[in-house]
């Protein structure tokens, strides 16, 4: 009997189909020269290598949150004599295992972070049957504690202990591999390598690496280790634990961020560049489209499309046979309005670019020897155009993430069913209002989904200073001073 049935929304293949356009596009870049110095730039900056941490930390919880599955039912009958294996209508993922001491800890409602009460007063009956309104003991958080009001400081304090000493030990682990590496290409052993990193004295930034990831594993220890006894980031108002939704809205934030890409690109390059070789009519044509889009309000058209999508999917709930799977529809649908909304920024530079690239004396030659324009356009203007492409999506990232958020927060971003920042944010406009006010929700929401923009526009800003010719002098200059050391 099979305990499981595995479960591939679109959004699993999209997802998937990135990475492996990201590991194609790593291995394409390692056989390039050119491309190889301007990435050495990008990773001689100690904050970029310091995004870089976060950033992958976020891509390993998509990634973990993107298998999907659903787990088979208690079966009456015997699957070897021929009984049906009935499967569960609730799509799982491999984070939900991962998270199953947050995911099956429910309260009955509002918890504060690390609180061994409920946050709202309820009726309760003395032993003696009489009737008394107080604060109820948790089901699960701080459960094992006897005095929470003397104990939970004392038991906090001993887990952050060991947490941080797990953190450690991994860290150092982790130097040690690094410091490996890197003494084995520059010829060094292994104490005066991991010092070399750092202190900052490599060509690669691996200093920023390594004291950003030493912050991350004693950061996700203790989140880990305390999560078990206690909730963390305290309980929304079904209970439900909230650093569990808040790792849940980690790919959601990333599907929006990226999968959007996947419709910017072919549209922000093919006509950007038709545009800007062709000219003439093409041009005008392509200009009169972009020009409408940007013209109208960024955020009305796109909830006008997401509300008309939204309609249609709901019309046609047979093609979906779980809730996950209309949820899922909708996410991808999104992911495809924004992106086919925010392509003109991509188009307007790539254009101006080509425009330039078309008078030179190699693709002039190009013409005289009768290549066509499909294999100029592929061969000689978008690889000296990529930096463009490249630096904007990174750009345009950030504002993507934010995108979702504005648009759940009025009410036509993503399903409700499904975790995400915005929804968290929407939820929390109730919650601020109330006497006293529960403020944990939203601030885990936007303390996550800062950290997650804020790595990528700091990862941004070194991608663009790279691939930019006008700013590399100083990242050169880093590169020399590092290897000089």
């Amino acid at each position: 009997m099979k305990d499981f049935q595995f479960v591939v929304l679109w959004s699993d293949v999209l997802f998937a189909v990135l990475i492996a356009a990201l590991v194609a596009g790593v291995s394409f870049a390692m056989r390039r020269e050119h491309l190889r110095r301007a990435w050495r730039g990008v990773f001689s900056r100690p904050s970029a290598m310091a995004s870089l941490v976060i950033l992958l930390c976020y891509l390993a919880v998509a990634i973990i949150d993107s298998v999907h599955f659903r787990p088979a039912l208690e079966q009456k009958g015997d699957p070897a004599a021929g009984a049906k294996v009935v499967y569960s209508v609730e799509v799982r993922s491999l984070l939900d295992v991962v998270l199953a001491d947050m995911r099956e800890t429910s309260e009955k409602s509002y918890s504060e972070p690390f609180a061994a009460y409920l946050y709202e007063k309820q009726v309760m009956e003395q032993p003696d049957g009489t009737q008394k309104r107080d604060y109820p003991r948790l089901k699960y958080g701080a459960a094992h504690l006897q005095d929470p009001e003397n104990e939970r400081a004392a038991d906090i304090a001993g887990r952050l202990v060991k947490a941080f000493a797990i953190g450690a030990a991994l860290w150092l682990l982790a130097l040690a591999v690094l410091a490996r590496g890197v003494g084995k290409r520059q010829g060094m052993d292994l104490k005066t390598a991991a010092i070399a990193i750092l202190r900052g004295r490599t060509a690669i930034a691996w200093d920023g690496f390594a004291w950003a990831l030493l912050v991350v594993l004693l950061f996700g220890s203790a989140l880990f280790t305390l999560s078990g006894p206690y909730h963390v980031f305290g309980t929304d108002a079904t209970g439900n634990d909230v650093l569990y939704q808040t790792f849940k809205a980690m790919r959601t934030a990333l599907m929006i961020g990226t999968l959007a890409t996947l419709v910017v690109l072919p549209l922000g390059i093919g006509l950007g560049i038709a545009a800007g070789y062709y000219g003439g009519w093409v041009d005008d044509a392509i200009q009169y489209i972009y020009t409408v889009i940007s013209s109208i309000p960024y955020v009305l058209l796109i909830a006008a499309a997401a509300l008309m999508m939204q309609m249609v999917i709901e019309g046609r709930s047979d093609l979906f046979d779980t809730a996950a799977a209309r949820a899922d529809a909708r996410l991808v649908s999104l992911c495809v309005i924004i992106g086919a909304i925010s392509w003109t920024t991509l188009c307007r530079l790539l254009r101006a670019e080509t425009f330039k690239l078309r008078e030179l004396d190699y693709v002039q030659a190009a013409r005289c020897f009768g290549v066509s324009n499909l294999r100029i356009m592929l061969r000689h203007i978008l690889p000296n155009a990529f930096h463009i492409v490249l630096i904007t999506v990174v750009i345009e990232f950030s504002a993507l993430v934010l995108a979702e958020a504005v648009l759940s927060y009025v009410g036509v971003g993503v399903d409700p069913t499904t975790f995400s920042f915005g929804n968290m944010i929407n939820k929390a406009r109730g919650e601020l209002a109330r006497e006293p006010a529960i403020w944990w929700s939203i601030t885990s929401a936007f303390v996550f989904m800062v950290s997650l923009v804020l790595a990528a526009n700091l990862f941004a800003d070194a991608v663009r200073d790279a691939f930019d010719p006008r700013a590399l002098t100083p990242l050169r200059r880093r590169l020399r001073l590092g290897a000089a050391k």
